[in-house]
């Protein structure tokens, strides 16, 4: 008789099954994306039918949310990422590099969550001594906080089913494992099976869960891309290990916009609320130098103001180099393509940089005229005025166009004693009418304001 445990090729990215290896996997497209598993196709001897409970439709009006409640986290950075707080019955899924700070902010809301609530800390990675030293490091030490260290999904549910504690969190999902299958823990299977096992018990019980993901190389959170489809947030965290601030983004979120990001520094103590952080990237700016200028960034419902530095040299090669950090690369060649084009300035026979200063990341077209403007001052070696701000995105013809949230763009830049703010022409209907104000519908007129 012919063997039932097979040998199958399933795709990390969309969960396709193949007999054989290929490349590129015939489903999304991805290459090297097929990882070998080992499948039982084996039916169990002892097979007992289920018959499934009908529930039938109700009206969405007779549907009752008077007692949907948010847990506070006692971090109102994190609250704000999550929309205002953990939802009851909800998965969050935590991902970033590793020593990032993942496990560091789950003890450190542990200990504001414990005055009222009962905890369950599942750990696959540590034991509960090390758990133990790190919490006293972190001066976490809780009534209400349990310590488990199983990496079975089932005896995890048990547990969590006998003991009713009000927060689950499971730290990591790669070490967790169903016995019923047997690929190897953090496997494309293993991942998204226990996911799925878990989700089923926090709807069940109403039992809200945080899961830390572990991400690959790429940066992106590791296993099966579906695993991303059945949490309900997804969660990351941002910035250089090099450096002492975290940035904490919504990749996804139901209950709450994306646009929200969460800034923390890590210290000894572990990770504190940064509560301006515009003044803190801002913070250490040289002055009466070429090639700096102050972008204002709207991040959600935040503005952030950010320093970005651009710096343009004599090429010493056939071709110029190109190099941006935090700035997407095809943007700032199509904003140095505008300057030669339409203002005459040539930066053919030089090399362009652009740094954000922070480890933060710009994707708003916003802040295009700020990184126009530190590109000209350095290629003219004339400093921008240190209480000069600009926010605006550049099209193809050299005009500048209108964004979004002028007024609260306005209202950061005054609040840090900024005295010349440039804008677009058209967002002069949006906002209150101010000395500081200066308005420009090209980028010839911005850069004849910088000499006023």
């Amino acid at each position: 008789m012919a063997s039932k445990i097979k040998s199958v090729y399933i795709c990390s990215e969309c969960g396709y099954e193949s007999a054989k290896w290929y490349g590129k996997c015939p489903s999304c497209g991805e290459w090297n994306t097929l990882n070998e598993e080992i499948k039982d196709y084996s039916k169990p001897t002892n097979t007992v039918s289920k018959i499934a409970s009908y529930t039938p439709a109700i009206g969405i009006k007779e549907i009752n949310t008077n007692d949907e409640t948010r847990y506070k986290t006692g971090l109102c950075e994190l609250d704000r990422v999550l929309g205002g707080g953990i939802v009851k019955g909800s998965l969050v899924l935590l991902g970033g590099d590793p020593g990032i700070g993942k496990s560091t902010i789950l003890l450190q809301i542990c200990e504001y969550l414990g005055n009222n609530m009962k905890i369950l800390y599942v750990s696959g990675e540590e034991s509960k001594r090390q758990l133990k030293l790190r919490a006293t490091r972190l001066g976490v030490n809780s009534d209400n906080l349990y310590i488990l260290t199983q990496t079975d999904v089932e005896l995890v549910s048990e547990a969590i089913r006998q003991d009713k504690p009000n927060l689950v969190m499971i730290d990591s999902i790669q070490t967790m494992s169903l016995s019923e299958l047997s690929s190897s823990p953090g496997s494309v299977t293993q991942v998204r099976e226990c996911t799925n096992y878990l989700m089923r018990v926090a709807k069940s019980l109403d039992i809200p869960m945080i899961i830390v993901g572990h991400v690959n190389k790429e940066g992106s959170i590791a296993g099966p891309k579906v695993l991303e489809h059945i949490v309900d947030a997804v969660l990351h965290f941002e910035g250089d290990k090099q450096m002492s601030y975290r940035i904490l983004r919504a990749v996804k979120n139901r209950y709450g916009s994306t646009n929200e990001i969460g800034v923390f520094e890590m210290t000894d103590k572990g990770l504190k609320e940064v509560v301006n952080p515009s003044m803190m990237l801002l913070s250490g700016r040289p002055k009466n130098v070429s090639g700096t200028c102050v972008a204002c960034a709207m991040e959600g419902t935040r503005p952030i103001l950010a320093e970005i530095q651009g710096l343009a040299t004599a090429t010493g090669f056939g071709n110029p180099r190109r190099m941006s950090t935090g700035f997407d690369y095809n943007r700032m060649s199509l904003i140095l393509a505008v300057l030669e084009k339409r203002a005459g300035y040539y930066f053919s026979n030089t090399d362009a940089y652009i740094n954000v200063v922070g480890g933060l990341r710009l994707d708003e077209p916003a802040v295009d005229i700020a990184v126009a403007m530190a590109l000209v001052s350095s290629l003219k070696d004339i400093p921008i005025s240190d209480d000069c701000i600009a926010f605006g995105e550049i099209g193809l013809a050299g005009e500048i166009r209108s964004v979004s949230h002028a007024q609260q763009r306005v209202n950061e830049a005054l609040r840090l004693g900024f005295k010349k703010i440039i804008l677009p022409y058209h967002n002069m209907k949006d906002v209150t009418e101010d000395k500081c104000l200066i308005p420009v519908s090209n980028i010839r007129q911005a850069f004849e304001a910088l000499s006023e």
